[in-house]
């Protein structure tokens, strides 16, 4: 599903860090060693159609790599 998020995303808390995430062999493989959070947070975000909604997104953060592999996992409202 495509999506842009639009504005700050806020309410963010850690799900989980170091060797508690289960993909992080592949974020290695595919961004480098780092390490890796996965985040969640809620945002507005924008989808092709133009619409607008709330949504609760999950993404991947390592320091000095940026957030990666955002994800949106339900819709609020």
């Amino acid at each position: 599903m495509e999506f842009r998020i639009v504005g700050r995303i806020v309410d963010v808390e850690v799900i989980a860090a170091g060797t508690t995430i289960r993909k992080r062999k592949r974020l290695w493989r595919l961004y480098g060693k780092g390490r890796w959070r996965k985040l969640k947070g809620i945002a507005t975000v924008e989808f092709p159609d133009g619409t607008i909604a709330h949504a609760e997104v999950h993404w991947y953060e390592a320091h000095g790599i940026g957030a990666k592999d955002y994800k949106i996992k339900r819709l609020i409202d």
